[in-house]
């Protein structure tokens, strides 16, 4: 079964499908989708062979209506070891969101030791069980450890079932991009569901991921006054790829229904 792509191409601008509806507002579009769309963008302009998307910033500041949704771009900086570049998401007449994007010039690594943390030891997703399938399903998740509605450390498996654009396939680089912003309710959900909104994420990666499952590990949640922030270790099925961090202040649904979870 084919199913629809959260966005399609409308003279120069992205359309947003039933299927990119918002977690906060049914009026909206996900969160994740406007990262996933920045993120696609930058690298599409100012990627190359041989440059490593090392960290990818996307203030939201406007809650996106379901409307289409332009994405200008402008290159920052573009020296022999560095490239930057800023982008900016506009949704009708609102602009939503912007972006910077850093890339590295790959290089020989430094000789000698170096310590990190050691790879996590989840058991690969095939061997995790499925949830019911859903055709309304952003992803195919499978948790490891936690849920979703409870109190607790989680980790979980996520790949995509969608195009973020249609008729595009996925970059590594736009596969893990569009995870980035899955850390806020990964690490801001509790006992009552997701009460925070995250106003940014940043994505730090020193490799694009090389398969199709990508590992989210909560390794950090803190609040005080309605402010929270919240940080994953991003996997794939090889080992650790880099991590998402995000901050976010409390918010309800603007239908006011409760829920455990993020969007499914």
């Amino acid at each position: 079964m084919t199913l629809a792509p959260f966005f399609r191409p409308e003279s120069g601008r992205y359309a947003p499908t039933d299927a990119a509806v918002g977690y906060w507002s049914p009026d909206s579009i996900n969160g994740r989708m406007i990262v996933g769309l920045l993120g696609f963008e930058l690298e599409r302009l100012f990627g190359q062979p041989g440059w490593q998307p090392t960290r990818l910033t996307v203030d939201m500041y406007r809650l996106p209506r379901r409307v289409p949704v332009e994405v200008s771009a402008r290159l920052i900086r573009d020296g022999g070891q560095l490239r930057l570049a800023e982008g900016e998401c506009v949704c009708g007449d609102k602009s939503v969101a912007r972006a910077s994007i850093q890339f590295l010039k790959r290089s020989p690594p430094p000789a000698g030791a170096f310590w990190s943390p050691a790879n996590w030891d989840a058991p690969p997703p095939d061997s995790v069980p499925a949830p019911q399938f859903s055709e309304t399903a952003h992803w195919d998740r499978r948790m490891i450890l936690g849920k979703f509605g409870a109190v607790g450390p989680r980790r979980a498996w996520f790949r995509e079932t969608r195009e973020l654009v249609e008729g595009v396939a996925y970059t590594p680089f736009t596969r893990v991009a569009m995870m980035a912003d899955v850390c806020c309710s990964m690490a801001n959900s509790g006992a009552g569901g997701l009460g925070y909104i995250n106003s940014d994420v940043t994505l730090y990666l020193t490799r694009t991921p090389s398969t199709e499952w990508l590992g989210l590990e909560t390794v950090n949640h803190q609040s005080a006054d309605g402010v929270a922030i919240g940080e994953c270790w991003i996997y794939d099925e090889k080992g650790p790829i880099g991590a998402s961090s995000v901050s976010a202040i409390a918010q309800a649904r603007h239908d006011r229904t409760q829920a455990a979870g993020p969007p499914k």
